[in-house]
């Protein structure tokens, strides 16, 4: 674990609770307004027959349980990217006006390291479009706005009276294959720490498909984010010397993307599932959403060098034993 113990400023754990709660608060609504989204109920469990669940790599396992009423099997979510999709046309939200809601998961494979935790908590958003709207000029005037909103929210608490980091507004835009070029070297991870270090506030535009080098940037699910349009927004934490994830995002797919892309997954089956139906006869609206993590949000404008320190968890004991060294006070 990295820590850079010069820059971190020790909080009292009271007024930790205080400033997470400004955050939270002020960020929701500058996304709401910026993005014209409004606010509405999601659910924490799916049935697999459903297709809302999101299989993020493929390759995670998810947290199931049988019900005493039916004895039918349901599982809590990894995230709601397709639920959201199904809900605008649910609540019949027009065009270039959209809805949020408070998304909180159990990813039982993730690791626990300063940023990752078997908990996941964030807002997720999704805003319907149009076909004219699936470029990467409408995703990259979709990702300032999220920065704006995250800049004005750590200038709110600022003043305030907790000196939140800085936010660079200027975001730096790249493809995952640039990047690759770029750093021809390094592996993705590697790659995303020297590019956003170098500018702080950073979009990687272009995550699922294979690169030139045969392997993608990152692994995504194949049948909700469009693999060209999409990308990770990333800012430099000072504290940790670290390429923080804010947001995986991205223009969502259209009947003919999500079939090319399942195919190259190897996931056409799911094509017989409600969701994936309902993309290719053309009943869900366009969309563009993403996720944005709340903890993660809190870590970066507090200058938090542990996830923990920003939201209540489990955590092995030697986590716990190497914070407690660092004067790291975990919730």
């Amino acid at each position: 674990m990295k820590f850079n113990s010069e820059k971190y400023v020790q909080m009292n754990i009271l007024d930790k609770q205080k400033y997470i709660k400004l955050i939270k608060d002020k960020f929701e609504r500058k996304l709401a307004f910026k993005l014209r989204l409004t606010r509405v109920s999601a659910p924490i469990i799916v049935t697999e027959q459903s297709g809302l669940q999101d299989d993020l790599s493929g390759t995670e396992r998810k947290v199931s349980f049988d019900l005493l009423q039916d004895g039918r099997v349901v599982e809590i979510v990894q995230s709601l990217a397709k639920w959201k999709r199904m809900a605008l046309k649910k609540y019949s939200i027009a065009s270039y006006s959209g809805i949020y809601t408070d998304m909180t998961a159990i990813r039982r494979d993730d690791k626990m390291d300063e940023l990752h935790s078997v908990y996941v908590d964030q807002w997720d958003w999704e805003k319907v479009i149009l076909a004219r709207d699936r470029t990467v000029d409408y995703l990259k005037k979709t990702v300032v706005k999220i920065v704006q909103a995250i800049a004005e929210t750590g200038e709110y608490v600022s003043a305030k009276g907790f000196n939140c980091a800085d936010v660079c507004k200027d975001v730096f835009f790249i493809t995952a294959e640039q990047l690759l070029k770029a750093y021809p070297d390094m592996d993705a991870k590697q790659r995303e720490y020297e590019i956003t270090k170098k500018y702080k506030t950073v979009f990687i535009i272009g995550i699922g498909g294979a690169l030139s080098d045969g392997n993608p940037h990152d692994l995504r699910a194949p049948d909700y984010d469009d693999w060209t349009l999409n990308g990770d927004l990333l800012m430099y934490h000072e504290v940790l010397d670290a390429a923080l994830e804010l947001s995986s995002m991205g223009v969502r797919v259209n009947a003919e993307s999500m079939v090319a892309q399942l195919e190259a997954r190897g996931n056409v089956e799911r094509l017989e599932m409600d969701f994936h139906k309902a993309v290719v006869n053309g009943e869900l609206p366009l969309s563009i959403g993403g996720g944005i993590g709340q903890s993660r949000l809190c870590m970066l404008l507090l200058g938090r060098a542990h996830i923990g320190e920003v939201q209540a968890s489990y955590w092995d004991e030697d986590t716990l034993a190497a914070c407690k060294r660092r004067g790291i006070e975990l919730l």
